[in-house]
């Protein structure tokens, strides 16, 4: 089902590279001991995951400093752990479909819309990075009651919010995380590293400039088969069904043109490397093997600061999978946020 490296407290990171990888008999006893806290993929009818949830859910407006208004959506039972999930550049709350059909029997998951994504506004200050980490902060102390502490889960530009957050925040994250999960995301060298945009070989790397240019135009994105294969090439494996494809491509042709454009700018400078360091709590990172947006030596990286700092929960890289790795895996996903939920 997957590869998986647990971290133990005091080792070396290199040895548990060395120890190999964590499948088959594993994954499957861990699958049989979360059955009944997660709705698998084989517990319902094809890409019913992806439906919008039947969960009870409470729909609330978290307002910044600058005037930015959030939408949140709260699922799921109101005496359930909480688990909050922030989504990637040109997504929104809809991308978690998959989580919260798998999770809102159980617990309470929380989902927000990022600034200038969905149907949150984008406020009047300059976009950066550490906007993401008060933005987070800002949904936390309004959604969690007092003592509550959440598992919270970031994908692509989600991983870096949790990343700022810890970086802006940082007496705040033992408070509101009980543990975090860094899903297919970087703290830095985005252009530089990306294997998105296919070079000759005297050609290494895109250089910043073009790169910079590329993400951040603020174009609208038109409902084309050109702009899906793009949408495809660059988030998924060969592989993806035409269901999966068509769900994530309307999220993300849908993201405000302008809001695409100003992160992608963010994105293109980005460093919140720095975050790493106060992430102080149990932390699984996540990465497809086949990641062209992030690919996994980002996760490496990562995961070689957490575990020298003792925080390292879980590394594990999903065979096969894309960048948008929950929408493809939901499954080994879903398992491994319930897995933190019940430490």
């Amino acid at each position: 089902m997957f590869d998986s490296i647990r971290s133990t407290r005091g080792r070396v990171f290199a040895a548990a590279l060395g120890a190999g990888v964590l499948a088959g008999a594993a994954g499957l006893a861990v699958k049989r001991r979360r059955a009944r806290s997660v709705k698998l993929n084989t517990d319902v009818a094809p890409n019913a995951l992806l439906c919008e949830p039947t969960a009870p859910m409470v729909e609330s407006w978290v307002t910044t400093d600058d005037g930015a208004t959030l939408r949140v959506h709260t699922y799921g039972p109101e005496d359930g752990d909480p688990i909050v999930l922030v989504h990637g550049w040109t997504c929104s709350i809809e991308y978690w479909y998959p989580q919260i059909n798998a999770l809102a029997d159980n617990y309470r998951v929380i989902a927000y819309d990022l600034r200038g994504h969905g149907k949150s506004t984008i406020g009047t200050a300059r976009l950066h990075a550490d906007l993401l980490g008060t933005d987070l902060d800002a949904v936390l102390q309004a959604t969690l009651r007092g003592g509550e502490k959440a598992v919270v889960m970031g994908h692509s530009l989600g991983g870096i919010s949790v990343m700022s957050w810890a970086n802006v925040c940082p007496d705040h994250v033992r408070q509101y995380a009980k543990a975090t999960v860094l899903l297919s995301t970087a703290s830095d060298r985005l252009i530089a590293e990306t294997t998105a945009i296919p070079l000759p070989s005297r050609f290494p790397r895109v250089p910043v400039p073009v790169g910079r240019a590329m993400i951040g135009a603020p174009v609208p994105f038109v409902d084309t088969p050109i702009t899906t294969s793009v949408i495809k090439y660059l988030n998924f494996s060969s592989n993806i069904g035409a269901e999966e494809l068509a769900f994530c491509a309307k999220i993300v042709r849908d993201c405000n043109p302008r809001a695409r454009g100003g992160w992608g700018q963010v994105l293109s400078e980005l460093d919140v490397k720095g975050g790493l360091e106060n992430l102080n709590v149990p932390t699984s990172v996540i990465v497809g093997s086949r990641d062209r947006l992030t690919p996994q030596a980002h996760s490496h990286r990562l995961a070689g600061v957490l575990d020298n700092a003792g925080n390292l929960e879980r590394l594990t890289v999903l065979p096969g999978m894309g960048h948008m790795s929950n929408i493809e895996d939901p499954d080994s996903v879903n398992l491994e946020v319930a897995r933190l939920a019940s430490l």
